[in-house]
């Protein structure tokens, strides 16, 4: 096992997860430090080809082609986070005319915007990777580690050390985050050919200067799966969400048809781009396994209390349990590609989900449960043309690979605050045949855990219900 260990001499971590700090929206911050963000360290201190000084820079290679490392750190409810106020500071470049600063004759302010500052109860984080290093290797990554003054912001001081086993000296945290498919934190990780476009990138900003910036290399971007150590540890139903994204601005619950359709269609270009031909899991067609087993592409709206809009914050791309090893990573590659879903009509801005808070509506466990209740947020286009019944509700639950449930409730109109009332055009595609839709209302024996989305339309994010708190299984009619 390689073991990196960063201590942060000031207590505290500033970083910018995503390149939004400049808005001055991010609230939440980097939590735990990202792999991606310390092999960076890594390849910045000493350089790489021809600007190596004291290493070779083959060692790199051992990082760039490992699985996800197990990182130790405190959890997120012993992690603060704490939003900066912008400040303005004296403009460096040449004189202006206009807005002077009175205390620099002739010189401008500049408004900066520094992001969110994190204190953990640990000033410690370890990095656990399972891979074997040679004694030179080793040798050449600890010379880099000594050459690593901070992480994140220049305010973030640091020491890092490296060592083939779990070799720690002071105080470590106790908790871990671990790689895993259904977790509900998404960590950028070092993958193969990530060290090709950090090459790429410096280039290009020695020859072009500061308006190269990371978004535009899409290929930095690859996020794994991660259980947080205060998760309540229960699995997702049958499988796992391996993507989840943002949209920005939000789109109108009446365009889910639209907003699915583009993300899938996005989805699929991209993979077949960078790995080839996509496999019948992403886009269900000549697949002999139960319908269950294909993914889903999920709008999720923002619902379930008193202001809320039904507006869609983000997507999400549900992943079956049985689908191939390695096929998660390769689509949340693709996706990492995708900058904006446009099509039919539609043109919005979409991003990574790293983690945040907010919009509630995105996080994974605003999904999973698990609950006794689930109340659909998008009608459940009918399987049948059939009487609603818990037979038929009952035949669509094991369908989408769910238990019996033990209740039903079937109403034309949305039974929760902000679930969509669509029309007919906007549930059904030109050209296939029109089925029943209604919203309806489950009660299970047992907890479950989610995404829950039943009906003939779950493919495309319709029939996707909300966990609810309380609500007895006889109050069902």
């Amino acid at each position: 096992m390689l073991s990196v260990v960063v201590e942060f001499l000031h207590g505290t971590f500033r970083a910018d997860p995503d390149g939004t700090a400049h808005t001055g929206r991010l609230e939440h911050g980097e939590w735990p430090p990202s792999p991606s963000r310390l092999f960076a360290a890594f390849v910045a201190a000493d350089g790489t080809r021809d600007r190596c000084r004291h290493t070779s820079g083959t060692e790199l290679t051992v990082l760039n082609g490992a699985p996800p490392p197990v990182i130790r750190a405190s959890a997120g409810n012993e992690v603060h986070h704490q939003p900066l106020q912008p400040r303005f500071v004296v403009k460096q470049e040449g004189k202006s005319r206009g807005g002077a600063q009175q205390e620099y004759v002739g010189r401008t302010a500049v408004e900066v915007r520094p992001g969110v500052r994190v204190s953990a109860r640990h000033p410690r984080v370890q990095y656990c990777w399972p891979v074997e290093v040679s004694e030179g290797d080793l040798r050449a990554l600890q010379v880099r580690a000594a050459r690593i003054g901070y992480l994140g912001c220049a305010d973030s001081p640091v020491r890092v050390r490296v060592a083939d086993a779990d070799v720690v000296t002071g105080p470590m945290p106790t908790t871990s985050f671990e790689p895993d498919l259904g977790g509900a934190l998404a960590i950028s990780v070092p993958a193969p050919g990530h060290l090709e476009a950090l090459d790429a990138a410096f280039d290009e900003w020695t020859a072009v200067g500061a308006s190269v910036g990371r978004s535009q290399f899409p290929a930095l971007v690859n996020k794994e799966r991660y259980r947080s150590p205060d998760a309540d540890g229960s699995p997702l139903a049958k499988g796992g969400v391996a993507v989840t994204m943002v949209t920005r601005p939000a789109v109108s619950a009446r365009r889910i048809s639209d907003v699915t359709a583009t993300f899938k269609a996005a989805v699929l270009r991209h993979y077949q781009t960078v790995h080839g031909e996509p496999p019948p899991e992403l886009h269900g067609h000549g697949f002999n396994l139960p319908r269950y087993d294909t993914a889903r592409y999920l709008a999720l709206p923002d619902v379930g209390h008193v202001h809320a809009k039904g507006r869609i914050h983000g997507v999400a791309l549900w992943l079956p349990a049985t689908a191939p090893d390695g096929l998660a990573a390769a689509v949340r590659a693709a996706a990492g590609r995708i900058t904006r879903l446009d099509g039919t009509g539609l043109n919005v801005g979409v991003e990574m989900w790293h983690g945040q808070k907010r919009p509630v509506s995105v996080r994974p466990s605003r999904w999973s449960g698990p609950a006794h209740r689930w109340v659909s947020v998008f009608p459940v286009i009918h399987e049948r043309h059939r009487q609603v019944t818990l037979a038929e509700v009952t035949r669509w639950c094991v369908n989408a690979g769910l238990p019996a449930p033990v209740a039903v409730r079937n109403s034309r109109s949305p039974l929760i605050a902000g679930a969509a009332r669509l029309a007919s055009v906007e549930v059904h595609r030109q050209g296939r045949p029109k089925r029943p839709f209604s919203h309806v209302e489950l009660w299970f024996g047992e907890p479950i855990s989610g995404p829950v989305v039943i009906g003939s339309g779950r493919q495309r994010g319709f029939g996707l219900c909300l966990p609810v708190a309380g609500g007895a299984a006889q109050k069902a009619s």
